[in-house]
C-alpha cells in the first residue's frame, strides 16, 4: 500500500482539474457575494453563487485592472475563468480572466457608480453651480477640430452675439487619451482671465464613444473649474458626468452656443424700444416744463416786478401809521396814569402841610417828635414850606 502526503494529493487533484480542456475556458453566470477588494495587491476576491451551490473565486491584479466597474455584492455578472484547486486549504476554485455584468452593460454599471460616488461628494449640487455671464467677452470652446460640434458652436456663436471672442482648444473627444487633454485644456483656458465661459462637449455617439465625458478626471476638472461651464456632449437623450458635474447642461453643441450668449438682434430690438420710450419719456417730461415754465412767465411778479415793490412799500406804510398810532395811545394813556399818580402823591406830600403854616424840626436828619428827643444847646433845622431854619435850642 501506498500513502502519500494531503500536498501531493492536491498537487494531482490540481493538475487534474487543469488538464481537463472542459473546465480550462468556462463561461460561468452567478452572483457576486464575500466581495473583497485587496486593494494594496489589486487582487479580488469572492464567490459566486446560483440559488443552489456557491464556488470561490479570484480575479488577479492584471485581469481586474481592465474592469470598467467596480464588482459588488449582489452582482449578476458572467464570467470567463479556468477551474482549478488552491492547494494551500484543498478547495477548488475559479480564476477569472474576465467579467462583464449580466443583463446591464459594464459601461452602465461604471456610470451609475461614479455618479453615485460623485453625487455623495456633491459635486452635482444645485447650490454650487454658477450662473451664466450676461455678456461674455470671450467663450472658450474644447472639443475636436473636426466634426460638426465645433462648427455649429462656431456659427451660432458667430451669429448671434458676435462681439464676443472665441478662443477655441482643439482636443481628442474619445478614446484613452481624450480625458488628459480636456482636463488640460479646461485648465489652460480657465487661466485667460477675459474667459467668462466655457463649452466642453462633443457630437452624439455610442456611450463608448462618448466615454471620455464618464471620466472621473474630467468630472473634477469641470466641477473645479473658476470660470462656469457649459456642457454639451451628444444629443438631448445622452447624459454624461460631465453634465451634472457643469454649471449648466445643453441638450446640444448648438444649443450650448445659444445659452453661453445672448441674441445681438434680440438686444437691439430691446434698445431700440428702450430707445423710443426714452425718448417718449422725455418729451413727455420736456413739454411739462414749457409748460410750467409758460406759467411762470405769465405771473405778474415777472410781468411787473415794481408792482410788488409798490405793494410791499404801500402794506409797510400801512403799517408804520398803525405802529406810530398805537404808540401815540398808549404814551397818552401812560401820561394820564402818570398825572393821576403824581396828584396823588402831591395830595400826600408833607410840603402842602407846611405850606399851612406848620415846620417840621430836624435833628442831624432825624425829624424830632418830642422834647425828649432834644436837649438844650442842640443845633436844630426847622424845615419850612420855602426853606429851612438853624436854630439852637434854649430851653425845653
Amino acid at each position: 500500500m501506498k500513502v502519500i502526503t494531503i500536498t501531493q494529493l492536491n498537487r494531482y487533484v490540481k493538475t487534474l482539474l487543469e488538464g481537463d480542456r472542459n473546465v480550462a475556458a468556462v463561461y460561468i453566470g452567478g452572483e457576486i457575494s464575500n466581495f473583497t477588494n485587496h486593494y494594496k495587491s489589486g487582487h479580488l476576491y469572492m464567490s459566486l453563487k446560483d440559488e443552489n451551490a456557491l464556488v470561490r473565486a479570484v480575479m488577479f491584479r492584471g485581469a481586474a485592472s481592465k474592469l470598467t466597474f467596480t464588482p459588488e455584492n449582489g452582482m449578476k455578472v458572467i464570467v470567463k475563468a479556468r477551474v482549478s484547486l488552491y492547494e494551500k486549504d484543498g478547495s477548488y476554485q475559479l480564476y477569472i480572466d474576465a467579467m462583464q455584468p449580466d443583463g446591464v452593460g459594464s459601461l452602465q454599471i461604471a456610470f451609475e457608480q461614479l455618479k453615485k460616488k460623485l453625487a455623495a461628494e456633491g459635486l452635482f449640487d444645485e447650490a454650487r453651480k454658477r450662473p451664466l455671464p450676461r455678456y461674455p467677452r470671450t467663450v472658450g470652446v474644447i472639443t475636436s477640430p473636426t466634426g460638426a460640434a465645433v462648427r455649429d458652436i462656431l456659427n451660432v456663436l458667430g451669429r448671434r452675439y458676435p462681439l464676443a471672442k472665441v478662443l477655441f482648444a482643439p482636443v481628442l473627444v474619445q478614446g484613452d487619451g481624450a480625458p488628459p487633454q480636456i482636463v488640460d485644456a479646461i485648465a489652460r483656458v480657465a487661466a485667460i482671465p477675459d474667459v467668462d465661459v466655457i463649452i466642453v462637449g462633443r457630437g452624439g455617439g455610442s456611450l463608448e464613444e462618448l466615454w471620455a465625458f464618464n471620466d472621473e478626471r474630467v468630472a473634477r476638472a469641470v466641477a473645479g473649474c473658476p470660470v462656469p461651464i457649459i456642457s454639451a456632449v451628444g444629443h438631448e437623450t445622452d447624459f454624461t458626468i460631465c453634465d451634472f458635474a457643469s454649471d449648466l447642461r445643453a441638450p446640444t453643441p448648438s444649443a450650448a452656443a445659444e445659452l453661453a450668449v445672448p441674441d445681438a438682434a434680440a438686444l437691439m430690438r430691446t434698445l431700440s424700444t428702450v430707445k423710443d420710450r426714452s425718448e417718449q419719456l422725455c418729451r413727455r417730461a420736456l413739454e411739462r416744463e414749457q409748460h410750467r415754465l409758460k406759467m411762470l412767465g405769465d405771473k405778474r411778479c415777472l410781468r411787473s416786478p415794481l408792482f410788488y415793490v409798490e405793494e410791499r412799500q404801500m402794506r409797510l406804510d400801512m403799517l408804520t401809521r398803525a405802529l406810530t398810532s398805537s404808540s401815540s395811545s398808549q404814551l397818552q394813556r401812560a401820561a394820564g396814569r402818570l398825572a393821576a399818580s403824581a396828584a396823588k402823591l402831591d395830595a400826600l406830600s408833607p410840603l402842602k402841610v407846611l405850606g399851612r403854616g406848620y415846620a417840621i424840626p430836624y435833628k442831624e436828619r432825624s425829624v424830632v417828635k418830642s422834647v425828649t428827643d432834644v436837649q438844650v444847646g442842640d443845633r436844630l433845622a426847622i424845615r419850612l414850606c420855602d426853606g429851612e431854619l438853624a436854630c439852637t435850642v434854649e430851653e425845653t
